[in-house]
């Protein structure tokens, strides 16, 4: 029974879209990568909770073939904001974040840096004066 679990979770990663745009943020690579460490040994891999994992198949799978999207339309494609999905996409991506890095201030950059010094592990500690 593992092994039809397997192949459905597969062929779910399959069909999940990647978003490029977003290195290290996108949950289609996260999902990926849950599924590889969840079913380590394949078709083979003994699951502790099956109802659990048929749940979160479900869930997935519901969310990747847009069920909520169409039971619950939106009237508008904009937010309260007034930003449409392409410009939000835009400024969820990684580079405008990486933009974001780039222009941040002195100051800023030398607050931030001085304030994660770590601690130097060769100096001892001062003893707590009695």
């Amino acid at each position: 029974m593992s092994a039809t679990r397997y192949r459905r979770f597969l062929k779910l990663c399959e069909e999940w879209p990647r978003d490029e745009s977003k290195k290290g943020r996108d949950l289609g690579t996260f999902l990926r990568q849950r599924v590889a460490s969840a079913f380590r040994e394949g078709e083979n891999t003994q699951i502790s909770d099956p109802e659990k994992c048929d749940q979160m198949y479900e869930s997935l799978a519901r969310i990747n073939t847009n069920v909520y999207k169409q039971r619950f339309p939106r009237v508008r494609d904009t937010s309260f904001t007034g930003v449409t999905v392409e410009e939000c996409r835009v400024l969820l991506s990684g580079s405008v974040q990486q933009m974001d890095e780039e222009k941040k201030g002195l100051w800023k950059t030398l607050m931030e840096r001085f304030s994660k010094s770590p601690e130097d592990p060769e100096k001892p500690e001062k003893a707590p004066e009695k």
